[in-house]
């Protein structure tokens, strides 16, 4: 796998069949720019070749905090949230936009019988917008009563959203709103609310039913409702994720049936995913047994209309490829794909592991490098990546970071520290006021458990983190450094105090669940900032930045870096210029890889 062939990887995202399903659009992003393709006609043998529909304006990105950028607005139109944050209708075989709305940005639209309804953000305001997708009428306000509110659902009666507020994250603490589609009634919460955490309403396509996901019995498992919300249960009720933490909105894990009847899932097994459908019809939750297993796998962004169910499906050997499954036979068709060809051909599959971590067990995934990577009874060096979030999870999908350095004989491991999702709420809440305490402890701890099980070489262990990740990678690296012999951060948190100030409205209050509310926790503030202890890091360091994040601004790199350098410490620094939180330009991909190699190689390798 080359870095070149990582940095070429086009994404595909969000596909979703027309309401007719006569026709199949989905999201095709490359080098930044976002454009939704559709396929004119669908045959037996497969789609007809896709059309790009969005020359002029482009699709509003679905990368890091992006996502729900488009929707069917009839059989022959499309709605779409552009680039430049208004809301367009477009004809489907391609033509001049039609502008809907302006506003700073709008994302997450929904339509039914020719009446459009989508999130719309204005400054530190976030409401629900409806406007008629001809035009005439200019957008409407229909909530603004929470401090966020995203992916709202539409049925013929009823409009459905999910709102939180500040110092909450949707995946701590959300509930689901219900007003008439017309007429003055308040919105009421149909769930949620207190500590439970829910998202995805969406209506049955009669309109009769309600579905969406909670975690009221401590798993995101889906419910179904009356469309007044009534008679509320789960479908499955199991110690099983049917979602993932709403970071962005647009996340679509389930999908009703046409007809009603069933619900499609993709459930989540320790990191792991198994597509599978559910008889939607029962008044009361099913076990784990009433599954009915369609396929394995990752299936993000679930649309189920007359000809399959559509989904980006992926796995560890498996590039993202937009796939329609069969609900009654399981065959599957692969419609687009993004990434070259080939690219997979030597990846490897990981296991789940598990390892004591103080009175707790931790979770994570290890990637073993192929035998004949190695020499003759040699045990691997291991890269320790750690996930952002720090809510997030190691999953078993495309992850070509690892399979990079898998290829050249490096042992991954991927740790899933408490605070992660995927193994229930309680261990997600687990971190609670202790992010850089237990994060470190549970890496650290998996770090020990691999020398001691043999996954790796002890005295050749590297560890890298993005955001989060690198906030937990600079403290493992500054307070347990006799365990690693070099760290990479990539865009990490260096400072508390400065991330409380300068962080982007959505985690605005955030760090006051993680660490804890001002002034009452500043020692914590201080305690868990790697800047604190930029003096005790012995180990090299390789600092990657974008110049314009504004999720971890660029200063907090450049603090640290100053102080290591102040302590005497050794640090690579490198700032890629137009790159945000996370990197899009294929050139920065393809950089960043062969950079982490070079420098992996002289510090942990020693060549």
């Amino acid at each position: 796998m080359s870095a070149r062939k990582v940095g070429r990887t086009r994404t595909v995202a969000e596909p979703r069949w027309s309401p007719d399903g006569t026709r199949l659009g989905w999201i095709e992003s490359f080098a930044g720019r976002a454009d939704l393709v559709v396929t004119p006609a669908w045959t037996r043998d497969g789609p007809a070749p896709a059309l790009a529909v969005t020359p002029d304006l482009a699709v509003a990105g679905v990368g890091a905090y992006g996502g729900g950028a488009w929707c069917w607005g009839s059989d022959s139109e499309v709605v779409y949230a552009a680039a430049d944050g208004r809301l367009v209708a477009v004809a489907a075989d391609g033509g001049a936009p039609r502008i809907l709305s302006r506003s700073d940005r709008a994302f997450a639209p929904a339509a039914e019988g020719g009446t459009v309804v989508f999130g719309l953000e204005q400054g530190d305001a976030c409401h629900i917008g409806r406007v008629e997708l001809d035009g005439s009428t200019w957008p409407a306000r229909l909530a603004s009563g929470g401090d966020f509110a995203w992916d709202p659902a539409l049925s013929a009666r009823s409009v459905a959203w999910v709102e939180w507020d500040l110092p909450s994250m949707p995946f701590d603490e959300s509930r689901i709103l219900l007003a008439p589609r017309a007429g003055s009634e308040a919105p009421r919460v149909v769930a949620g609310g207190g500590a439970v955490s829910v998202g995805q309403s969406r209506f049955s396509p009669d309109g009769s039913r309600l579905a969406y996901v909670s975690d009221a019995t401590g798993w995101w498992n889906v419910w179904v409702a009356d469309a007044d919300g009534a008679h509320a249960h789960p479908l499955l009720e199991e110690p099983r994720d049917h979602a993932s933490p709403t970071w962005s909105p647009g996340q679509r894990s389930f999908a009703w049936s046409p007809d009603g009847s069933e619900i499609a899932i993709c459930r989540n097994e320790d990191g792991f995913a198994r597509l599978i459908a559910v008889d939607a019809t029962s008044a009361s939750p099913h076990p784990s047994k009433d599954a009915r297993e369609l396929a394995k796998g990752w299936h993000h962004s679930l649309d189920w209309g007359p000809l399959g169910i559509v989904a980006v499906r992926s796995g560890a050997r498996t590039p993202p490829v937009v796939t329609v499954v069969d609900p009654q036979t399981a065959d599957r068709r692969a419609i687009a794909r993004g990434a070259p060809a080939g690219i997979e051909r030597d990846a490897v599959e990981p296991e789940a592991v598990k390892w004591r971590s103080g009175n707790a067990t931790a979770h994570g995934l290890l990637y073993r490098p192929r035998e004949s990577a190695l020499g003759p009874d040699s045990l691997p060096p291991m890269l320790v990546l750690v996930h952002g979030g720090p809510t997030d999870q190691a999953t078993v999908g495309w992850q070509p970071r690892v399979g990079y350095f898998v290829d050249r004989g490096w042992a991954v491991l991927r740790p899933d520290h408490r605070g992660s999702t995927g193994y229930g709420r309680e261990y997600a809440q687990a971190l609670r006021g202790r992010w850089g305490e237990l994060d470190v402890a549970d890496t650290v701890s998996g770090i020990r458990a691999a020398g001691k099980q043999g996954w790796c070489d002890p005295d050749r262990v590297a560890v890298m983190g993005g955001s989060a990740g690198g906030l937990t990678t600079l403290l493992v690296c500054a307070l347990h450094g006799a365990w690693v012999k070099a760290g990479v951060s990539a865009f990490g948190v260096t400072n508390l105090f400065d991330l409380a100030e300068t962080t982007h409205r959505l985690e605005s209050r955030y760090i006051d669940w993680l660490v804890g509310e001002l002034p009452e926790a500043a020692d914590r503030y201080v305690e868990y900032s790697p800047v604190t202890h930029a003096a005790e890091i012995t180990v090299p360091l390789l600092v990657l930045q974008g110049d314009a994040d504004n999720v971890v601004p660029p200063e907090q790199a450049q603090l640290m870096v100053d102080a290591v350098r102040a302590g005497g410490g050794t640090v690579d620094h490198h700032v890629y210029e137009g790159e945000g939180h996370g990197w899009s330009r294929p050139e920065t991909v393809t950089d960043e890889l062969e950079r982490v190699e070079a420098f992996l190689a002289r510090w942990v390798l020693n060549r």
